[in-house]
């Protein structure tokens, strides 16, 4: 049972410990429960909230001293420093091995500990000009909706902390488990970090015609050398258009949205099935076992190989 603590602090935003509790805190039939998940503050008790209620928490931070993973759902206000008790807290259950995880401006919480100097992190798009320049040795990115580093991850605001969430629990429990995780939960099972943040534009995306035709149409096709100017003929729109209507709807290109579904059902077809690397390279069209190896590592770190042994047998 890996277990996730989320460090607290009032006045505390509730959606966004919301979103950490809906994916690592709840009992769901039918899905196996994999998570603990338990709340922690510096001082137990009461903790305010910006909802206008408080939360009874009843562990402190000796809590984190027994977490696999720290979450940090928001840190506000922003420029409030940790207390030094925090900041050794953090540190010692990251240099134990623990993963330290922050949602939205939770970030800032972990910029204190000097963990993330010289690395890339996110936070709302609202709040990265104020995290570049409170702690210049980070490389802060304004785009990405989740920056995962495999022993600290942060992410962008509200939303974009349940796509970390699952793609934590992808990471941790394989891509099936995450897909039925995220059907009980009524959401996508799958946002790649790398999409954009939705911040304000200009002014409004006017969307002039739905994609849910073309998704499921490529979706049943994955077999197939489908190309992006395939994709556009189907849609009947220039390939051009297709990859403005993907960017504004999906916050991805065309051709990266299919290599993401390749790469996703290879994972499944790993978990869930025998078959050997050339027959999954054909049925998700990545044409050959070498092209598979190679996607798959560039886009997981990790062979087909080692992904099937570390996900097919480990769970029920």
């Amino acid at each position: 049972m890996h277990r996730v603590v989320a460090l607290v602090h009032a006045p505390q935003s509730t959606f966004e410990l919301g979103c950490a509790a809906e994916v690592f805190g709840l009992e769901r039939g039918g899905v196996p429960t994999r998570y603990a998940f338990s709340v922690c503050a510096e001082q137990p008790g009461p903790v305010v909230t910006y909802a206008g209620y408080s939360m009874l928490v009843p562990d402190g931070l000796d809590a984190l001293d027994q977490a696999d993973t720290v979450l940090i759902p928001g840190w506000l206000p922003i420029g409030e420093t940790p207390s030094p008790r925090v900041i050794e807290s953090l540190r010692r259950a990251h240099e134990r091995g623990a993963r330290l995880v922050s949602i939205c401006s939770g970030a800032f919480a972990l910029a204190h500990t000097g963990r993330l100097d010289g690395r890339r992190a996110t936070t709302h798009w609202a709040r990265t000009d104020d995290l570049a320049t409170r702690f210049p040795a980070i490389r802060v990115d304004r785009d990405v909706l989740y920056v995962d580093h495999g022993d600290i991850a942060t992410s962008a605001g509200a939303g974009a902390g349940i796509d970390l969430c699952l793609h934590l629990v992808r990471t941790d429990q394989g891509a099936r488990y995450a897909a039925q995780l995220a059907r009980s939960m009524v959401m996508p099972p799958h946002r790649e970090g790398g999409q954009l943040q939705y911040a304000a534009p200009p002014h409004p995306i006017q969307i002039d015609g739905s994609l849910a035709p073309i998704l499921e149409w490529a979706t049943a096709r994955l077999d197939e050398p489908l190309t992006v100017d395939d994709l556009a003929t189907r849609a009947a729109v220039s390939p051009r258009t297709l990859a403005r209507r993907f960017t504004d709807q999906l916050g991805t290109p065309p051709g990266q949205w299919l290599l993401t579904q390749r790469i996703t059902t290879a994972r499944e077809l790993l978990e869930t099935t025998d078959l050997p690397l050339d027959a999954i390279a054909r049925r998700t069209g990545l044409s050959s076992p070498t092209n598979l190896r190679r996607r798959f590592l560039r886009a997981l770190g990790t062979t087909p190989g080692a992904y099937r042994k570390a996900f097919k047998t480990n769970h029920p």
